[in-house]
């Protein structure tokens, strides 16, 4: 089946649980084929079944489709997730705007429940404008609590999944419940990627060569998916502002001449590495102990072990950030 990770994801676990063997053909391959076959090329219906039929006949090593039950319920609840996040951005821009024409010089952007109120309280305009704005204020950091014990209550919910799979993805510096759920529910079975660079292109962070003649360089791919690329982002902007072996990282590249733009892109494609052998070694640990709930072992690459990990190494209990507090 072409697309199984796509739009064809429900059909193909719908097979898989009525207890048929589902293997995904990649788009391009499929592609390929069309291109390549007698006729005009284009993509209709018998012609995408038969260039698809041909590619999973005579391609080998297809990844075969799995449903997990617990990976599509992660899916849905940080699908979830990210919207109580975009609302609460866009509340909090509101209120904003709304404190900066009722307060003498304005207040800063991002203010707890209890500082916005503190702020507000001695507040008494008389004309119907500014109570209009005060009433409005309130009203709208009310709307933020709401939106706080919602995010923190699926926030919950997601970390006794993760927890449950036996991921360790939360124990990387900058990698919270909702960033570990969405890279579990859309990677999937992890062995489906041949390598590092395979997932790197995977999640756009690989960069595409634009070489010309004697100049060798390249530029960013726009290409792969944009929501473990946006995971990965935070992942590098919260280590950028603690002192990691991420921030080293960026600095020698900035020290270096690189501009700023480019060691964020090298720092991202470094962390999408860091991210694949963490992992790759909880798979191959799932796959060792029927329970998958058993420790790291010591010389395991995910405790910092391993000098591919070692640089942006592990987030202790005082310097974990999660991706919800980044969003906020």
């Amino acid at each position: 089946m072409e697309g199984c990770n796509g739009i064809g994801r429900h059909l193909a676990h719908r097979l898989v649980h009525d207890g048929e063997i589902v293997s995904g053909v990649p788009p391009k391959l499929s592609a390929q084929v069309r291109v390549f076959a007698t006729g005009n090329g284009r993509k209709t219906d018998p012609a995408g079944a038969h260039s698809v039929a041909l590619v999973a006949l005579r391609t080998p090593n297809l990844v075969q489709v799995r449903a997990g039950e617990d990976l599509v319920v992660m899916g849905m609840l940080a699908d979830r997730r990210d919207e109580p996040g975009r609302a609460r951005t866009q509340v909090t821009g509101r209120r904003h705007r709304l404190l900066l024409e009722l307060l003498p010089g304005g207040a800063k952007k991002f203010l707890s429940a209890r500082q916005a109120r503190t702020m507000i309280a001695p507040v008494r305009p008389r004309d119907l404008a500014g109570k209009t704005r005060r009433r409005l204020a309130a009203g709208l950091t009310g709307e933020l609590e709401v939106t706080g014990k919602k995010t923190r209550a699926l926030d919950k919910e997601l970390t006794e999944l993760v927890t449950a799979r036996g991921s360790t993805l939360p124990e990387l510096h900058g990698i919270g419940p909702s960033g570990a759920a969405r890279l579990l529910a859309d990677a999937g079975d992890i062995h489906r990627f041949a390598s590092r660079d395979r997932f790197a292109s995977w999640n756009g962070t690989a960069p595409l060569d634009a070489s010309s003649g004697s100049q060798a360089r390249h530029r960013l791919s726009r290409a792969g998916n944009r929501r473990i690329n946006r995971v990965l982002h935070i992942m590098a902007v919260v280590q950028l502002r603690n002192q990691t072996r991420g921030r080293a990282y960026y600095d020698a590249r900035r020290a270096g001449g690189m501009p700023s733009m480019m060691a964020m892109r090298a720092l991202k494609r470094r962390l999408s590495n860091v991210v694949f052998s963490c992992m790759l070694a909880d798979q191959k640990r799932r796959e060792a102990s029927p329970g998958g709930q058993s420790g790291t072992p010591a010389d395991s690459s995910v405790t910092g072990h391993d000098p591919a990990n070692r640089p942006f190494g592990q987030a202790t209990s005082r310097t974990r950030h999660s991706t919800a507090s980044t969003l906020t």
